[in-house]
């Protein structure tokens, strides 16, 4: 005697060994014995054996038509063995009967399963859906499947090119287009993305990294909705200042300015002026909401996006020739110790009287110009500049040299700018809308870091930060602040709402507020203290935001991982350009030296790459380093050693490193990181690529 019987949602037979009244012992044709409960039995058989019966069952249950078995079943609950009589005939052998079994059992879109051999025809409603639904899958299926071919014979079909970033970086698994790419790959055994970029889905690399970054941070689009600037309608005093600026020439987001009064006095009063978006713009208001999303100017070779639109940039930029609204810090010092005096905070409009701009000035405003007092001859723009503004410059050199001094003591070491500052310029015009093509020359200068017009920047600004960062404190007036607890290795620079010591700086505390045109914190901190500067001691009644806002947390947190984002994409920008220069200068070797082990930095570009030949090389030895292929994709670039030329040429046996003969066995380049440098000790804005 045989049965068949259900088990996890299959049909097995086999021989029964023994019966009880509420299971069986079964014996199936693998010669496994299990425990069948009794209510699970469908049949009991003598013949024919299980194997030709379920052969023979599968053969009907294909042939079964079921729209005509749907009109054959009753209304009511039946069993598979009513059904098979009335669609066969009323005499239907045993396979007929399973073979029924085995097509309702599989056909859900036409009967429903009312237990153990039990079923229920669907209503007609709902047999269409299913049907249709079954269709519109199969259509699918069919689809995938054209898409499969195409992508495996070198095509790229439109639906994949359309949805290229969103399969590689946000996939939707259950996305038919996902699903040709992975199959395709698997089938061509390839990885996805060397697959899409072969078929020509990824036509251009510079494209792929600049949608890549617009899919993920900027998925509609990196335009503005339409605004306007809301006028600043505070009756502002004039300040009787004659202040200046200092950036790049085509920098149109100016925040900061300066002034110097009393040259000659014994007592200067130094004024950096800031502009005051603050004063017109209110939390929570339009242009607000657009700035908190975007919360940072991204910055990249050839091109940005801004945080706030052209217009509303150009309503509050520090532009020469007018009288800006602006948030002023006042010092008085001392003018031959430069000892502060007493700082005063006030909302003032300003006289732009000049914009300076690095690249006029860097060649002429030296180390030589600011070490001596004699004039310098009128030749071009550039010196006529410096001839106008001399007084002022050099006095604030000298105290911005005393003033990195005491930061340097109470960093307890000096602060050291070794490696110089890169410039990225792309010869061709730029479309201001879209950006680089990826194609373009790109020229590669560089600026020493720390140049007296940087040093005389970044140290007011410092003054600026650092100050503004105790009077928010002083007034139990929440800010957002940069903080780092020590130099030890491994200390890395942290953003929170409480005044902590920043010792990368060397100050007690440090709130970036200066550049609120460009960056969402320097806006909320001007908030706040605005309301300082008007409201004094009741300030933290005035203030937006109130201690332990939670508003506030949020910024900080979403704030910190945009901006540590956006300076990820631009090193990463900057990064393919300086790829871009290899190939387009021709530069097949570099020189420069071992920053760790199997790791180089150029000397004369931006470049930092794995290099083999460098084991067992200390770290600073100079090398000469043949390069290899260039990924544009990944961004990598590798290469190996040919010549170490800052050791003497007779040494010892084994202490001369790898030489080119050992290369050979040390397998292939391997992907690095991009070099994130920590240029936290300016703080200034992204002078290698900002445009």
């Amino acid at each position: 005697m045989f049965a068949l019987f259900e088990e996890a949602g299959k049909f097995l037979t086999g021989r029964i060994l023994s019966e009880a009244e509420s299971s069986l012992q079964v014996e199936l044709d693998s010669g496994k014995r299990v425990k069948v409960k009794a209510a699970h039995t469908l049949v009991k058989f003598d013949k024919p054996q299980p194997a030709q019966l379920m052969s023979a069952a599968q053969q009907h249950a294909t042939a079964i038509e079921l729209e005509m078995a749907w009109e054959f079943a009753p209304a009511e609950e039946f069993g598979f063995a009513d059904l098979a009589r009335d669609y066969f005939a009323d005499n239907a052998p045993l396979d007929q009967q399973v073979g029924m079994l085995l097509a309702l059992f599989e056909a859900p879109h036409y009967f429903r399963r009312a237990g153990k051999g039990r079923f229920k025809k669907a209503p007609q409603e709902q047999v269409q859906q299913a049907l249709a639904a079954i269709e519109k899958k199969q259509a699918i299926q069919a689809q995938i499947a054209t898409w499969v071919a195409e992508l495996a014979a070198g095509q790229c079909p439109q639906a994949v090119r359309e949805q290229l970033y969103k399969i590689l970086f946000k996939p939707d698994k259950n996305a038919p287009e996902y699903k040709a790419v992975v199959e395709a790959a698997k089938q061509t055994h390839t990885a996805p993305l060397v697959m899409l970029k072969a078929v020509g889905a990824i036509a251009n690399a510079y494209q792929f990294h600049w949608q890549r970054f617009l899919f993920e941070f900027f998925p509609r689009g990196t335009g503005f909705p339409p605004l306007q600037a809301p006028p600043i309608t505070d009756d502002l005093p004039l300040a009787s200042v004659r202040a200046f600026s200092v950036d790049d020439s085509a920098t149109t987001e100016i925040d900061d300015a300066l002034s110097i009064q009393g040259l000659g006095t014994g007592t200067v009063t130094l004024g950096i002026h800031i502009a005051a978006p603050g004063l017109a713009i209110a939390p929570d208001s339009a242009i607000d909401q657009v700035a908190r999303h975007r919360l940072s100017t991204v910055y990249m070779p050839g091109h940005k996006i801004t945080m706030l639109p052209d217009e509303v940039v150009q309503t509050y930029t520090l532009q020469e020739g007018r009288d800006c609204p602006a948030l002023s810090l006042y010092v008085t010092l001392d003018e031959a110790t430069f000892a502060f005096q007493s700082t005063r905070t006030v909302t003032e409009r300003v006289p732009i009287v000049a914009n300076l701009r690095h690249d006029l000035l860097d060649d002429v405003l030296t180390d030589d110009f600011f070490s001596s007092d004699t004039p310098v001859p009128d030749v071009n723009e550039g010196t006529h500049i410096a001839l106008t503004w001399a007084q002022e410059l050099r006095f604030l050199h000298k105290l911005a040299l005393h003033l990195k001094a005491q930061r340097e003591v109470a960093r307890g070491k000096p602060e050291n700018f070794n490696r110089p500052d890169y410039s990225f310029k792309l010869a061709e015009a730029v479309d201001p809308d879209k950006g680089p093509r990826g194609d373009e020359t790109v020229l590669i200068g560089t600026r020493r870091r720390g140049s007296p017009l940087d040093m005389i920047v970044a140290e007011a600004m410092i003054v600026a930060n650092s100050t503004w960062g105790q009077l928010l404190a002083d007034s139990g007036v929440p800010g957002i602040y940069r903080s780092q607890a020590s130099l030890a290795p491994g200390v890395k620079v942290r953003m929170g709402t409480k005044a902590q010591p920043h010792a990368g700086i060397g100050v007690k505390c440090y709130a970036w507020s200066t550049s609120p045109l460009r960056r969402y914190t320097d806006l909320v901190n001007q908030w706040q203290i605005i309301a300082c500067a008007r409201h004094g001691s009741v300030a933290a009644l005035k203030a937006p935001f109130k201690p332990k806002d939670a508003a506030l947390f949020s910024i900080v947190s979403a704030f910190d991982a945009a901006y540590t984002a956006y300076n990820q994409f631009q090193n990463g920008m900057e990064r393919y350009w300086t790829l871009k220069h290899l190939a387009q200068a021709g530069i097949t070797e570099i020189e420069g030296a071992v920053i760790k082990d199997g790791v180089v930095r150029a000397d004369t570009l931006p470049l930092v790459l794995n290099v083999l030949g460098t084991e067992g090389l200390p770290r600073n030895a100079r090398v000469r380093v043949r390069l290899g292929a260039v990924d544009d994709i990944s961004l990598d670039i590798g290469g190996t050693v040919t010549e170490r030329f800052d050791v003497p040429s007779e040494v010892a046996p084994g202490d001369e490193g790898a030489d080119s003969d050992d290369l050979d066995d040390l397998g292939g380049p391997i992907a690095i990181a991009v070099d994130l440098a920590d240029a936290e000790a300016t703080e200034q804005a992204p002078a290698t690529t900002q445009p």
